[in-house]
């Protein structure tokens, strides 16, 4: 078998760097002209939507941070994101660590019932979730959103965290055994602290998909109260239907939490999933 070229491997790292390239445009330019046209008028946005703002127009962000529904959605998401993250993340971590470390019958059987969950969609399961939730009386409560979002949150959650425990070597649980650790002792105090990669990588993906969250919160709450920021943004574009420039800056502002977020825990989320596949 003949080796590349060193012509031909430039020839395939110049297509992959164009190909990255396109992907990222893809991605960026949509989130550029949010952010730059928050900055126009609408008479910028019809006339030039490409151009840079001229004259540049600050208040259209000024005005929504100091507004006080604004602070109160994004208190609401965040609440609601970090509590979903927190049952997700410890009921899934509990579980994927029996799946993992213990034999016993039908184990891989309701370990692939857990696994249906992923193609299981949420649209199907929302008027049946809002007649359980009203019989619980759990509507305008923020656990009507926190625990149906746990649930559908623990398909993936499980299958990447058993994955991860599973590449973790028997030796070390067997020496943990001889020293006096029981089987609860040998998860909280050495399976948990060797899987924060894995643990991040739950923990980011289920943030994110909490905050992203529309449908759930939307039928849940009636109080304006308890709104998020995806069920604000909609409310915020019906009332400034007309004002173009203030909703894109409504948009970008929301974004900013969970794209920091995701900047930050990167590198915890790729070393994670690729534990996961790996296990």
């Amino acid at each position: 078998m003949s080796r590349p070229t060193p012509a031909g491997v430039r020839v395939r790292h110049l297509s992959l760097h164009v190909v990255s390239i396109m992907i990222g445009a893809v991605i960026i330019v949509p989130v550029l002209f949010g952010v730059l046209g928050g900055f126009k008028d609408n008479g910028q946005l019809a006339t030039k939507p490409l151009a840079l703002p001229d004259p540049w127009h600050p208040e259209n962000y000024t005005g929504i941070l100091t507004s006080s529904v604004f602070w109160r959605q994004l208190f609401n998401s965040t609440f609601i994101a970090v509590a979903t993250t927190l049952v997700v993340v410890g009921t899934a971590a509990m579980a994927a660590f029996i799946f993992a470390r213990f034999a016993f019958r039908g184990r891989e059987a309701l370990f692939t019932f857990f696994s249906i969950g992923l193609m299981f969609p949420f649209a199907v399961a929302i008027l049946p979730l809002f007649i359980l939730l009203r019989s619980l009386d759990l509507l305008d409560n923020p656990f009507g959103v926190i625990l149906p979002q746990a649930a559908f949150g623990l398909p993936v959650t499980i299958v990447i965290l058993r994955g991860f425990f599973r590449t973790i070597p028997g030796e070390i649980e067997e020496a943990a055994t001889l020293d006096g650790c029981g089987a609860f002792g040998f998860f909280w105090r050495i399976l948990l602290p060797m899987a924060r990669p894995a643990l991040a990588t739950v923990s980011v993906l289920a943030i994110v998909s909490s905050w992203n969250n529309f449908m759930l919160p939307l039928v849940v709450f009636t109080d304006q109260s308890w709104w998020t920021l995806p069920v604000g943004v909609q409310a915020f574009q019906g009332q400034y239907v007309a004002d173009t420039a203030r909703i894109l800056a409504y948009v970008t502002l929301s974004m900013v939490p969970a794209l920091a977020f995701y900047a930050i825990a990167e590198r915890q989320l790729i070393g994670g999933l690729a534990g996961g596949v790996k296990g």
